[in-house]
């Protein structure tokens, strides 16, 4: 009892380090791109690394599908993201590591391709927001598609904490772009739906 006792121990305990460094990566990797495209890619050329963002119904912008969550306007909004996107980033991983990067893919495609789709002309887009409301819409909605006590618990904690944020996939602020906020959330949404079925 004591010896399996120990080895689960250990079990949670290395899966946390991974959880953290796969956290840890991501941010770094923010932080990193953030820091070279102010100080020198900016200065290079115009519009520096946020040109490599989603641009609606252009072709040349449909690798901002891929990086724009990582691309950021300015150090403000790199940490308005950093935080919630550790700790909903963290609370998606909590069954399992492979969920986040399920959720993360699915998030990034479903909510990139949304925002390419129908995002206004000649606009770019960019921010981890696309994630963050990814996140955001697979643990609201983990509840509901799974309908098991502890995944229901954990959505209504979430929408306590983070439900105000929903008024984010509405156009009420100017530059924001609350295609990406809307169309992640949908990403997230599915990821759940598809998520919970493969558990059955």
């Amino acid at each position: 009892m004591v010896r399996n006792s120990k080895k689960e121990s250990e079990k949670i305990a290395t899966e946390l380090k991974q959880q953290i460094l796969i956290l840890g990566v991501f941010l770094a990797t923010f932080w990193i791109l953030e820091i070279s495209d102010q100080f020198v890619f900016q200065r290079l050329w115009r519009g520096g690394l946020d040109i490599f963002g989603i641009v609606p119904r252009s072709p040349i912008g449909l690798r901002g599908i891929v990086l724009a969550p990582f691309l950021h306007g300015d150090f403000q909004h790199l940490i308005a993201n950093s935080f919630p996107f550790i700790i909903l980033g963290f609370l998606v991983m909590f069954d399992s590591i492979k969920n986040f990067f399920t959720v993360t893919l699915i998030t990034c495609f479903i909510g990139g391709l949304g925002v390419w789709l129908f995002g206004a002309p000649h606009s770019v887009h960019i921010g981890a927001s696309i994630l963050i409301f990814g996140y955001l819409g697979f643990l609201l909605f983990r509840g509901y598609f799974k309908r098991d006590i502890p995944s229901i618990a954990l959505s209504l904690v979430v929408f306590f904490f983070y439900g105000g944020v929903l008024w984010g996939v509405l156009p009420t602020t100017p530059g924001v772009s609350w295609e990406g906020h809307l169309f992640g959330f949908l990403g997230g949404v599915v990821s759940a739906r598809l998520l919970s079925q493969s558990a059955e």
